[in-house]
């Protein structure tokens, strides 16, 4: 379907690759590491979101202003004179006229690098004997064939360690057992330092347990009074949970695998709750005709008041505002809005 091209950026990575082999033959880390961010990071800064979120301090006039608009988060007082407010800059609710095209941004070359990098690594992720995958890594069961691994060549696996045992928790979650009994931990969020390979193991046995940690935070914010400072946190310590996959369960209620969730978003809850209903429909899991089923009042739960009374009577009413000419069936659908739909301004005709 589509012509394979050769890469924009074979280029500067290919440089910034050599530059970091010299950088890591002279011992030098930081260059080392500075290099492998710049390549890491290139894709996703041409899929960074335009949207973002601005603080500031301000005075009561300007307060008072943001207040008025929709893209106001939220504020906090710091004095008689002064606030501080956030904001979502570029929010795609703002006018035409206050919007501004992201000048380095190119979401199209992120999802294509991403895309390629899936089609890449599925022949090894799906192998029987992967244990664990994270976007450029695998444990495997067995060894590669040596055509696939060099330490140098770019685009090749590199082996970075023989593993004796693992544990698997999440992604961003295991312990490695290697070779002369060290561990490599990892575990993402403010508990990683607090984990042990003995945490794991019991974890893995008990997959609900959990406990809480006395500990410290460095480099909170404290707005008022404007500082940054060491605050104590307690820190629940758990299996991290995962909002797109499921955990499945063997007969004995045991953890085996993950499934990932379905989820159906289309921008706004009503018109989701919407195709949600039409599945439900499609599938015969509801009668349009009774409007009691459990699986639809939950649904009707979802929406308020006014699109749920639109979205009732409209089903309701659907044999009526259907029309049958032959084989042709035209139905009318409903329009939901959340506020009032603008008027279009009446255009001027420009004298000439």
């Amino acid at each position: 379907m589509f012509e394979k091209k050769s890469s924009p950026f074979e280029g500067f990575i290919s440089d910034l690759y050599e530059s970091r082999l010299e950088a890591k033959k002279r011992g030098d880390e930081p260059m080392t590491f500075i290099y492998k961010i710049l390549m890491n990071s290139l894709y996703g800064r041409f899929g960074m979101n335009p949207e973002s979120i601005v603080t500031e301090i301000c005075n009561q006039e300007k307060y008072d202003e943001m207040m008025m608009k929709d893209n106001f988060q939220s504020a906090d007082k710091l004095n008689d004179d002064y606030y501080i407010v956030n904001y979502i800059s570029n929010s795609q609710i703002v006018d035409d006229t206050e919007w501004k095209a992201p000048k380095h941004s190119a979401v199209q070359l992120s999802a294509a690098i991403t895309a390629c990098a899936r089609i890449h690594m599925y022949p090894h992720i799906s192998r029987e004997d992967c244990y664990y995958t994270d976007t450029d890594s695998i444990v495997l069961g067995s060894p590669l064939s040596d055509d696939l691994v060099s330490s140098k060549e770019m685009g090749k696996f590199k082996l970075e360690n023989h593993v004796k045992k693992g544990i698997f928790l999440a992604p961003k979650s295991y312990m490695l057992e290697i070779e002369d009994d060290q561990h490599i931990i990892k575990h993402k969020g403010p508990a990683k330092d607090l984990v042990t390979s003995e945490w794991f193991q019991k974890v893995l046995e008990d997959p609900s347990l959990t406990e809480k940690i006395a500990t410290s935070a460095n480099f909170r914010i404290d707005w008022k009074e404007l500082k940054i400072v060491k605050k104590d946190i307690l820190l629940k310590l758990g299996l991290p949970q995962s909002n797109k996959r499921e955990n499945i369960y063997d007969s004995n209620n045991l953890w085996i695998d993950t499934r990932p969730l379905d989820i159906i978003d289309l921008g706004t809850k009503d018109a989701t709750t919407i195709f949600k209903y039409e599945l439900l429909t499609k599938n015969g899991e509801i009668d349009k005709n009774h409007l009691s089923n459990e699986k639809i009042t939950k649904l009707l739960e979802e929406m308020d008041d006014e699109n749920k009374s639109l979205l009732s009577k409209y089903y309701e009413e659907e044999g009526n505002q259907s029309t049958n000419e032959g084989q042709k069936t035209t139905t009318v659908q409903p329009t939901l809005y959340n506020n009032k739909p603008k008027k279009n301004k009446k255009s001027k005709d420009n004298d000439n």
